[in-house]
This record gives structure tokens, C-alpha cells and sequence, in this order.
């Protein structure tokens, strides 16, 4: 099987440098195209998983448009609730410069993104939930025979799956990929290999 793991395109937040995790934005109008664009090199899927948050539904739309166009609505899509990005906590929405003086944002620097953020989710009840997510769109893919599927998430998604299942290892933050781009796996049995970045 082989899939393409794909972070969703730039929103108003992320221009800002933002958190943005339960904030339920769109992307923003110019990405439109430019992902068009980008996924004209990508083949019919047999199925597509997507985070429920509207910056990966219209990405999906977007991205996969020729997949979606090919297959005339016979292509399943799939939204997958344990695909969403972390939950920011006290620091949704907001950027360096609007916590720089927050103690509890310099505890999560200092221990290197581990700390967790402050009613919100903390990195392993996050990882956690993805994987379990990950791992359970594997399985409809595999018991379906799909050949050709598509993820379209969040980076933070992205970081946790890649993480946990990538080989060779490498650790959480070495897989940060910018709005709109990802990898193209190979997945056989539980070894998956990146076959492709796509930037």
C-alpha cells in the first residue's frame, strides 16, 4: 500500500505563527490553487482519510481534486475524529510574542515541547490518540485492498504517526513538515518507509 501523508495548507493562524489546534479555521483563499496545483501528480486513491477541522476537509478537496474527479464520487472519504490536531490548552490561538512572558509557555520551552500545555492535551495522551487513529485507518485500508490511499491531517498528526511508525527512527520534531506538503509512504504489514518527501 502506499500512502500520502499530507499536512493541511497555510490558514490565517499558522501565517501568524500560531497554535493552532481546536480553532476551527479555513485555509486561506490563495492556498486553493497552489495545492491544486500540487496534486495534479498524485493518482486515483482508492480512499481518503481527513481530520474533521475544515483546514483538512478543504485541503483534501483541494489536493485530491483529481482523485476526486476521476473516481466520480465512488472515491471514499473517510473523517477520522482521532486524526485532529493537539489541543492547545490556555495556549490556542496564540503565538510566541502573546506568551513570551507567560511562565508556564517558558516551562514548556525549557523541557524541550514536552511539558504539555496548560488545560489542554498533553504529548503523550496526544501521540497516543493518533496512533491508535493511524493505526485503525491502516486497518479499513488493508481489509478493504486499497493500493492507493490519502491521510490529510496535521502537522502535529503527522509528527506522531511518523514517530512511532517510521523506520529509521527518527525523533518527534524531525518530522515538522510545512502547510500543504508530506510524505509519500510505502506500508506493508507494520513497516512503513518514506518513499518520497513531498515539498
Amino acid at each position: 500500500m502506499r500512502m500520502y501523508l499530507i499536512r493541511h495548507g497555510a490558514t490565517q493562524g499558522n501565517l501568524e505563527h500560531r497554535y493552532v489546534g481546536r480553532t476551527d479555521e479555513g485555509i486561506l483563499e490563495s492556498e486553493k490553487g497552489r495545492l491544486r496545483e500540487r496534486g495534479r501528480a498524485i493518482p486515483r486513491l482508492d480512499g481518503i482519510f481527513v481530520s474533521p477541522y475544515l483546514r483538512c476537509r478543504q485541503t483534501a478537496k483541494a489536493f485530491f481534486c483529481n482523485s476526486f474527479q476521476e473516481a466520480k464520487g465512488q472515491c471514499p472519504v473517510e473523517v477520522v475524529e482521532g486524526l485532529r490536531e493537539m489541543d492547545f490548552g490556555e495556549f490556542e490561538y496564540k503565538n510566541y510574542q502573546e506568551l513570551s512572558e507567560n511562565p508556564d509557555y517558558q516551562n514548556f520551552i525549557d523541557s524541550g515541547g514536552k511539558a504539555g500545555f496548560p488545560g489542554g492535551e498533553g504529548l503523550e495522551a496526544f501521540q497516543s490518540r493518533c496512533q491508535g487513529a493511524f493505526l485503525r485507518c491502516l486497518q479499513k485500508a488493508s481489509e478493504s485492498r486499497w493500493e492507493q490511499v490519502g491521510a490529510l491531517v496535521h502537522g502535529g498528526t503527522i509528527m506522531a504517526v511518523m514517530e512511532r511508525f517510521c523506520r529509521p527512527q527518527k525523533g518527534y520534531y524531525e518530522y515538522q513538515v510545512a502547510n500543504g506538503c508530506g510524505y509519500l509512504l510505502e506500508i506493508e504489514g507494520m513497516k512503513i518507509k518514506i518513499v518520497e518527501d513531498i515539498v
